[in-house]
């Protein structure tokens, strides 16, 4: 019996290097498709580094044809001024897929971290080696990447579990 086939993106923002990730998911399995990262000139104006960014994110849309997505949310630390830039590039990671009319999911970097690894607080050498279990044909660069590739692995895990939030919602609404 063959399953429902997803391709999903997950997508680890950052102004300076955006990481991201394509893996497709049957339910039960998970393959490695693509990974890789987009930079943007630290030369530029931020208005310009937006815009490589956005359009960095909709050329891999645009390659590898995702049917879903998943962002990491932005965690405010104590520079407001980084995390405001973080946030700028943040609305360019949720904007390209919802111009291509991607479904687009968000996630804690805990519930990521917990889903990946088994724990909240995991460290970054951590996610890397799970990612390399869980996919063994990932060849990951960066960290960026591999946090991509266990954003788009939560949401394979965690897609089933909102898409019935949102029908017991509507029910409630009607």
């Amino acid at each position: 019996m063959q399953r429902n086939l997803i391709r999903i993106i997950g997508i680890d923002p950052g102004l300076r290097r955006t990481g991201w990730g394509v893996i497709e998911s049957d339910g039960v399995r998970l393959s490695y498709v693509a990974s890789g990262h987009v930079t943007s000139a630290a030369d530029e104006t931020l208005a310009y580094r937006l815009r490589e960014l956005f359009e960095g994110i909709s050329g891999v849309i645009a390659s590898y044809r995702p049917q879903e997505a998943a962002v990491e949310e932005t965690f405010v630390n104590d520079n407001a001024r980084a995390t405001l830039k973080l946030g700028q590039a943040r609305g360019m990671a949720l904007l390209a897929p919802a111009m291509k009319g991607l479904k687009v999911a968000e996630y804690p970097p805990n519930l990521v971290k917990k889903t990946v690894v088994g724990a909240g607080h995991a460290e970054k050498h951590q996610i890397q080696a799970m990612i390399g279990f869980l996919l063994p044909k990932a060849k990951v660069t960066s960290a960026d990447e591999a946090d991509a590739l266990a954003i788009a692995i939560c949401h394979a895990n965690h897609r089933g579990a909102q898409s019935l939030a949102a029908k017991a919602l509507a029910k409630v609404g009607r």
